[in-house]
């Protein structure tokens, strides 16, 4: 059985001590050794194969350089990853340096694991504006760090586009989502090879979030509390509604249920709607053709500051060792402020937040990858107001939503019920946890 599969069942079972001891074993995922050096630190992350190698190729070579700083790797997929950690936080025995999956920022900031990070001299700050770090910040502390920026943005296939004589309009007075829909509908109507113009998504969140600010509305609000409004949600609702009766969107049978594999329906569909850096893993998957991003359409009555930038964040363990505080920072200084960490990691996880590796990572960033910081240094120079994280008591507001919108496609509830069912069963979480 290999790691993953050994934690998923150690969690199953409610094993804790298996999980604390496949946690501090760094031989069982290939990572550099925790002995030999002065400091010993335990940096947890999430993703697939791929990540989970460069990562810990990219540990191995900051130990290289650190040689008395020696990193045990704790590596699982992103739902295995915050069962763990929810073992780990019950044993106080939370990795040293983590990612913060977003669901769980302000519960874990209200559970006060994270440590401040102002006061720790080997973690560098003089890149960033006044306006970064206050966008950073939660509740007022900088006590997480982001590490990558993505964006909500349209992705087209742009081989498809040219063989089938379709222009994606751009970014500008004609690119509205009512312009969107009509191109889509158009497209799927009359096109060679028979494809819909976009998978069946109206459970995708960055996409959506971008609808409601545009309308004034906000994901959540800065007190904790649900920030949209049931009209809010079933305007996103209906327009998607147009899309499927139409034929514009597939199936449920056509992408096999909600949340599509993308190697699968990417060759099916003209658009898909996602974070700015899905490109760069997905684009691989078909080689032969060139894809594209646009920013999220924009309403014509959008509210001035609705553009946002959303951030994966990580953190340094509130009850870390204070001998081992300054090799934590210079594994996160090394994270976001130096490019040689980009160069093996790549950008999976975002534009990076320090705008002058942001730059640097230019040279040496693949087509795909110079697509997605293009598109989000469009983003970051817009005028913005506040965007607030998820709060505790909401962690499963997505997959609520993707519930409620297949019962809308099979039929099972209607638009305005459906919407007043999600806005009302997201509050009730929201309630229980405070």
């Amino acid at each position: 059985m290999d790691r993953r599969g050994f934690l998923k069942l150690a969690l199953a079972t409610g094993t804790a001590t298996g999980v604390a001891a496949v946690s501090g074993c760094s031989g069982s995922s290939g990572g550099p050794s925790g002995e030999g050096g002065d400091v010993t630190l335990r940096y947890a992350w999430w993703g697939n194969t791929i990540r989970q190698q460069n990562y810990t190729k990219a540990l191995k070579q900051f130990s290289t350089a650190n040689p008395s700083i020696a990193i045990e790797p704790e590596f699982a997929d992103y739902t295995a990853f915050q069962e763990r950690m929810t073992t780990q936080i019950a044993a106080r025995d939370v990795p040293d340096i983590f990612w913060i999956a977003s669901p769980q920022v302000m519960t874990y900031h209200k559970s006060k694991l994270y440590r401040k990070l102002d006061d720790i001299p080997t973690l560098k700050w003089d890149d960033y504006s006044k306006e970064d770090l206050e966008t950073f910040k939660l509740s007022g502390e900088l006590n997480t760090l982001p590490f990558g920026i993505f964006t909500p943005v349209i992705r087209y296939n742009e081989t498809v586009a040219t063989a089938d004589g379709v222009t994606i309009p751009a970014e500008g007075p004609g690119w509205t989502w009512d312009s969107l829909s009509e191109l889509l509908v158009a497209y799927s109507k009359n096109n060679p090879d028979k494809r819909k113009g976009v998978p069946y998504a109206p459970d995708h969140d960055l996409t959506f979030e971008a609808w409601l600010r545009q309308r004034g509305e906000q994901l959540w609000t800065e007190d904790g509390q649900v920030g949209f409004t049931v009209d809010g949600l079933g305007s996103w609702l209906d327009w998607w509604e147009k899309l499927r009766k139409a034929g514009a969107a597939l199936s449920l049978s056509e992408q096999e249920g909600m949340g599509p594999d993308w190697a699968q329906v990417g060759k099916k569909v003209l658009v898909n709607f996602g974070n700015s850096n899905h490109i760069i893993d997905d684009a691989k998957m078909f080689p032969k053709e060139r894809f594209r991003l646009r920013a999220a359409p924009i309403a014509p009555t959008a509210v001035d500051g609705h553009k946002y930038l959303y951030f994966p964040r990580m953190a340094i363990y509130q009850r870390i060792d204070d001998a081992n505080l300054e090799a934590a920072g210079k594994v996160l200084d090394y994270n976001v402020n130096n490019p040689e960490m980009l160069k093996t990691v790549r950008l999976t996880m975002g534009a990076p937040t320090n705008p002058k590796v942001a730059e640097q990572a230019q040279a040496f960033a693949s087509q795909d990858e110079k697509e997605m910081l293009a598109v989000v240094q469009k983003e970051r120079a817009a005028q913005r107001k506040p965007r607030y994280e998820a709060p505790p008591g909401s962690s499963t507001w997505r997959t609520a939503t993707s519930r409620i919108c297949e019962e809308i496609a099979l039929g099972k509830t209607t638009v305005p019920d459906g919407a007043k069912k999600l806005v009302d069963e997201i509050a009730a979480g929201i309630k229980r946890a405070q």
